[in-house]
Order: structure tokens, then C-alpha cells, then sequence
């Protein structure tokens, strides 16, 4: 696994979507070649050539990321794949006709457009067959066991088996026996913690997972020996962080060592969040007034009401702020009180509402709450003060994610969509105290772009 922006991917994905670069780069060399009969020279210089490869073959893999075409979920499946990367080449066909009108000197020859068109998608799902072989295979992968059976070692073992991208077969456990036989995902019991050394040897293990529920005393015993070996010995919460990229606060509890830790964030980390989210919400709110006010017309016109929405949320160490967005729920829609999470087809929404929910545009004024210092752009999503004070008294570790500013986007948001139940805000609170463990530049950039993702996608709004 390789770590980027503070996130782990998985090696075979980097190397993946590497190799699918060099094939599209090389396919639109090729239609350069084939179109100027094979001078190289007078298209490389007299018609822009680097530039016309290298805007096309950006467009195309930006489609690719976008369409989810390296996602676990779709990366086991020959069908899907060629289903989103005819829409990824059909839609990347689209923005590069929109960018040739904008930057006429990046644009192809009818010939060589054609033929790179043809090519690349031609070649990248020959290599995608090829590639879901290797990847399925079990020979290609590391063998690990399991040290535990309890519940953070059966949700890892399903976790890694549903993403095989990352190399790893989890042939078997070594522990006391589940209460279930079917608890444990179908993997078979090994022996005990004291055959562990045994096992690796006629097993060819090459990695353990450590996690709660084996023989500590035992360990200390046959831990120093299989390090000699070379063996790869890792805490299996630590690994469910790389994998899942979120924090297993369900299967941990306070007094356990592997508990999570939320270190204070830098100081120069706090001030570049502080003096970007200034600069960037300010330029926006003076760029985008125009349109600010167009919305609010809009809501107005709609629907009797204010158009900005008001609502009382708690902020970092647990203040109360007041959070503006634009009004998509027709007015006194929560006259009770109680404000209760927006479903699929909710009735209370507006007609402009329901538009302004699905491109999330609703969220325009939190510009504000940003630049007020209220929210960063990146950060856990705050909430409503009796949903926090519930989530305070009934989930272990939840303080720790008001140790800083929630955001407009966060990495929570980007993985989960809305809550609606106490699982939905324990799953979320993984993944916020992920983001805030490994909070970072990157980690921001990576999460922003993710958000452009889903919005351009208009997925999980409601």
C-alpha cells in the first residue's frame, strides 16, 4: 500500500490507473502517427501535438476517476467496467469539444480524434480483463491470518475479501472459536495462538493481524520469532483504517491500547485552514453575489417565506452557532420542533428546493458561516444541538470530534450520506476521526475533490 495525502491506496489501483495513463497516452500517439502518415516530427510541431495528447488523455482519465472506474465495486466487475467507461469516453468526448472551442491550438484533426476515440477504449478493457485475472487471483496475493476472532477481526476479514485490490488472503484465524461457526465469514479456525509459528511455516503466511480476542501472554511468546522470519505484524485496527479509511470506533472501547487518540492539530495546519477559508469564501461570495441573489428571488417566488434558512448547530469544543443555508423546505416544516433528516421524494421540499438539495447549491450561504469562522470548508458536519448532546451520551469517543471546526464537506460526507439512525452516526464518526487524525493539506484536497465528484454526479442528495 502506498500513502497519499495521508490516505492509503492500494498498490495494484496506483499501478492500475498508472498503466491505463501510459496506454492512453500511447493510443492517441498512435492515432497521431497513423494521421500525419507517420511523421512524427510535423505533428509534434506544427500542430501542437504534446498538447492535443496531453488535454485528450487528461479529459479521459478524469472520466475514468469520476465514473468510479477504480472503485472496489467496480473493479471486480468486466460489465461494469465496460458500461462506465463507454459513458467515461462518451462524456469526456463532450468536454473536450467545449474545451477545442475555448483553445482552438489543443485541438485534433478530425482523423486522429477518430482513431485515438477508437483505440483507447479498445486497449483499456482488453488490459481491464487482464487485469480482474491477476487480481482475482489467488496466487498474486500475500497470505494472512488472524489472530482474534471477535468483532473488529470479522469485519476486517469482510472488509478485505470485498476488495481484493489490495492484495491480501485471509485464509484462516487462530484464536479460541466464535460463538458462531458462521460468525467468522466462513474462515476456518487454525489451531490455537501458540501454533502460530507452525502454521506460518506450512501455511506460507506472510502477514498476521493482530486484533482483540487472542492470548496476549502467548503472543509475547511467538511474536519476536515470526518478526525474525520477516513476517509483516500489524494491529488490525491500524489496518482497517488504511482499508476502510475510517476509525473502528464500534469494535473498540476506552480502556482498549488501540483505542483511537485525536492529537491536537498543528498550529501552522490550523492557520492555513484559518487564512485560506478567508480568502477562498471571501472571493466567492463577492464572485457569486449576482447569483446568491438570483436564488433567493427564486425562493421567494416559489414559496411564501424567508429565503435564507436559520438553524441553531454546535461548532468546535461544543459552541452553539447559527448555521444560513438557503430555504429548500416549504416554511414551519419543522414547526414541532424537531427537526427530523430530509428523505428520498421528502414532501416538504419546494419545487426550488428540490433543485437547489439535488446541485447542492442550497449550502451557497454557508460562505458566510466560513468566513465568520464558524466552519472551515473541510471538517466534520455539524449538527443540531439535541442530535449532538444523543450522540455525546451513547457513543464512546464522539468529544473528540469537536476538537476542531466542523465544515461545509468533510470526509464523512464524501463516504456516508445522510444519518438517520445511531449505526449511521457511529459509522460517521469513523470516518471524522480519521479525517482529524490525519489532518492535512492533502487530506483537504483530496476531500474537496471528491465533493466536485459527487456534486457534478448529483449523488446522495436529498
Amino acid at each position: 500500500m502506498v500513502r497519499l495525502f495521508n490516505v492509503y491506496f492500494p498498490d495494484r489501483t496506483l499501478l492500475l490507473a498508472a498503466s491505463e495513463t501510459l496506454l492512453v497516452v500511447s493510443a492517441l500517439l498512435a492515432a497521431a502517427f497513423l494521421s500525419w502518415n507517420g511523421d512524427f516530427t510535423v505533428m509534434l510541431s506544427l500542430r501542437n501535438g504534446y498538447l492535443q495528447v496531453a488535454c485528450a488523455s487528461l479529459a479521459i482519465m478524469l472520466c475514468m476517476y469520476y465514473y468510479d472506474l477504480y472503485d472496489s465495486a467496480v473493479l471486480g466487475s468486466l460489465r461494469e467496467v465496460w458500461m462506465r467507461m463507454v459513458q467515461a469516453v462518451g462524456t469526456a468526448c463532450v468536454i473536450l469539444a467545449l474545451f477545442y472551442y475555448l483553445l482552438p491550438a489543443a485541438r485534433m484533426s478530425r482523423r486522429m480524434f477518430l482513431a485515438g476515440i477508437v483505440a483507447v477504449p479498445l486497449l483499456l478493457l482488453t488490459w481491464r480483463r487482464l487485469f480482474l485475472l491477476l487480481n482475482r487471483s489467488p496466487r498474486f496475493a500475500q497470505r494472512a491470518v488472524l489472530v482474534g476472532a471477535g468483532p473488529l477481526a470479522r469485519s476486517l476479514a469482510s472488509e478485505i475479501k470485498k476488495r481484493p485490490e489490495w492484495g491480501i488472503e485471509v485464509f484462516g484465524y487462530v484464536g479460541p472459536p466464535p460463538n458462531a461457526p458462521e460468525m467468522m465469514n466462513g474462515l476456518r479456525r487454525a489451531g490455537h495462538v501458540s501454533e502460530l509459528p507452525r502454521l506460518v511455516e506450512n501455511e506460507r503466511v506472510r502477514r498476521v493481524i493482530l486484533t482483540p480476542g487472542g492470548s496476549a501472554a502467548t503472543l509475547d511468546d511467538c511474536l519476536p520469532a515470526l518478526k525474525k522470519r520477516g513476517l509483516l505484524v500489524q494491529n488490525g485496527a491500524e489496518l482497517y483504517e488504511a482499508v476502510v479509511g475510517r476509525v473502528p470506533v464500534e469494535f473498540l472501547s476506552p480502556e482498549n491500547p488501540t483505542a483511537p487518540a485525536v492529537l491536537p492539530a498543528m498550529r501552522a495546519t490550523v492557520v492555513y485552514k484559518r487564512i485560506t477559508s478567508i480568502v477562498l469564501s471571501g472571493v466567492a461570495l463577492l464572485l457569486g453575489f449576482p447569483f446568491l441573489i438570483l436564488i433567493a428571488i427564486a425562493i421567494r417566488l416559489d414559496s411564501p417565506g424567508p429565503a435564507i434558512f436559520r438553524q441553531k448547530r454546535v461548532g468546535q469544543n461544543g459552541d452553539v452557532f447559527t448555521l444560513y443555508k438557503f430555504r429548500s423546505m416549504r416554511q414551519g416544516a419543522d414547526a414541532d420542533g424537531f427537526p427530523r433528516p430530509a428523505e428520498s421524494g421528502d414532501a416538504r421540499v419546494t419545487r426550488v428546493g428540490r433543485w437547489l438539495r439535488s446541485t447542492r447549491l442550497d449550502e451557497l450561504p454557508q460562505l458566510y458561516n466560513i468566513l465568520r469562522g464558524d466552519m472551515s470548508f473541510v471538517g466534520p458536519r455539524p449538527f443540531v444541538p439535541p442530535e449532538e448532546e444523543q450522540c455525546l451520551r451513547t457513543i464512546p469517543f464522539y468529544a473528540q470530534r469537536l476538537t476542531i471546526k466542523p465544515g461545509a464537506t468533510g470526509w464523512a460526507q464524501i463516504h456516508q450520506g445522510y444519518c438517520v439512525s445511531l449505526q449511521d452516526n457511529i459509522e460517521k464518526l469513523g470516518y471524522d476521526l480519521f479525517y482529524i487524525k490525519n489532518l492535512s493539506l492533502g487530506l483537504d484536497i483530496l476531500t474537496v475533490f471528491q465533493t466536485v465528484k459527487i456534486m457534478l454526479l448529483g449523488r446522495g442528495a436529498r
